[in-house]
């Protein structure tokens, strides 16, 4: 999930990603539908220790009784105990949230991490990196996630980054950069025999195109972030492209997940071709379901549209939150909520909240440009929203740094992925006001 960032205006490009997610099973850990998060988080989870270095968590998923989080850090801190972990640890999924012994030990950056679900004994990962556990693999692997050794039955080779692992069933759904991937010639998105990491043949959709126009930046084919549905029927998945099996797709596309064979849905809207910034030619990088499969949340960057003035107000997509329909055909928005030319990057919902992250400064303001217009609300780094209409509804504030690059509702609360970045005068560190969440945040079930 490889993202390129404006923070306080510089551009910030991270290396090797969503997500994002984004999903570490193949059916999401379910939210109880009857429960709200606190705006406190909890205390004694595991955060990126200092070491000079900006640092990140890119995804956190839950495996059985483990939460696992991969990125590009070095070590971790938790209950006053610092750890060397290489891009890849796991820890406890309640308290005390400790953590673990697993040590991949992998020589660069992990975008993703994936699981079969109900079998946590082993553990996909992806990204940009040449070695595990002192083995060669380059760009992806299978691991055991006790001793961290790879399983070698299960090849590893991606010709270029990989961003996005989702599995389905024995589907390893595999998106990226890459050209071939374990000698399959599959460009950006192939589907890997869960054994033997070979091609199944189970996508077959011929991804192509990049974004094109006046005064672009140069921009490749990639696919970038996936969301399995809360009913594993179903795929959202984002990336540049600008066609999808022969079909015209922009951004973001669904999948069928039928036997055998992965189909592109009818679902689509002319909003999702509309151009931003041509600094953030790609924008829509993160999308998350209602629980009930009924709906789906849009974050995006963008910065603003590409033909209108700053000063205008907003249009488009373009650094908001959005909620569409699921059904089977065109549609529109239902609402937009814009944050002021602050970019969002993950996006997580349960039955009364769909929640957002990035490195956002407000929300409700359509009429202001890295300005607060009338009627804007004060929401650094996270916020919560109505799925009927779009308001503000939960409004914990988080350190902006880099942006919330993933966010993940289970049964016990919302985690939130993030970085070190110090991006503003009150510290990189701080959730829901408290400090202590370099990294990782978890806002428990009330």
């Amino acid at each position: 999930m490889i993202s390129s960032r404006l923070v306080t205006g510089t551009l910030v490009s991270i290396a090797g990603t969503l997500a994002v997610t984004v999903a570490g099973s193949p059916v999401p850990a379910l939210a109880d539908q009857h429960s709200t998060v606190s705006a406190v988080p909890a205390s004694g989870t595991p955060q990126l220790a200092p070491n000079g270095t900006v640092e990140q968590v890119r995804q956190i998923v839950q495996c059985g009784s483990r939460m696992y989080a991969v990125g590009s850090f070095t070590r971790i801190s938790q209950g006053g105990t610092v750890f060397t972990r290489r891009n890849a640890f796991s820890f406890k999924a309640t308290a005390p949230f400790t953590v673990t012994n697993w040590r991949p030990g992998v020589n660069g950056e992990v975008n993703t991490i994936a699981f079969r679900r109900g079998h946590c004994a082993s553990a996909y990962l992806g990204g940009s990196f040449t070695r595990v556990h002192g083995r060669r693999a380059t760009n992806i692997v299978k691991v055991n996630t006790t001793t961290g050794a790879v399983r070698r039955r299960f090849a590893r080779h991606a010709g270029r980054t990989v961003e996005t692992i989702v599995v389905h069933g024995r589907h390893v759904l595999t998106g990226g950069f890459f050209k071939s991937i374990n000698g399959s010639g599959r460009n950006y998105y192939a589907s890997l025999n869960s054994r033997t990491g070979r091609d199944d043949r189970y996508l077959r959709l011929s991804i192509s195109g990049h974004y094109n126009y006046p005064g672009v930046i140069g921009n490749r084919t990639r696919i970038y972030n996936q969301q399995l549905s809360p009913s594993g029927r179903r795929l959202l998945v984002e990336g540049d492209f600008t066609r999808v099996h022969g079909t015209h797709r922009e951004q973001i596309f669904m999948l069928s997940l039928r036997l055998h064979r992965a189909r592109v849905t009818r679902w689509r809207s002319t909003e999702f071709y509309r151009h931003c910034s041509v600094s953030e030619p790609f924008y829509i990088q993160a999308a998350s379901w209602s629980p009930d499969n009924s709906t789906v949340y849009v974050a995006a960057t963008g910065f603003e549209p590409a033909v209108t003035s700053r000063n205008d107000p907003r249009t488009g997509l373009c650094d908001a939150a959005s909620a569409f329909s699921s059904a089977n055909r065109r549609v529109h928005h239902k609402w937009i909520n814009y944050t002021g030319c602050d970019s969002l990057f993950s996006t997580a919902a349960d039955s009364s909240t769909a929640y957002f992250g990035g490195h956002e400064r407000w929300a409700d303001n359509p009429n202001g440009c890295n300005a607060a217009g009338p009627g804007a609300l004060s929401a650094p780094g996270m916020v919560g929203l109505s799925p009927a209409n779009g308001s503000v509804i939960f409004n914990p504030t988080r350190s902006r740094g880099l942006g919330a690059d993933d966010m993940l509702r289970t049964s016990h609360g919302l985690w939130i992925a993030s970085d070190n970045f110090f991006a503003d005068k009150t510290g990189s560190d701080r959730c829901g006001g408290v400090p202590g969440h370099s990294g990782i945040c978890f806002l428990p079930n009330t």
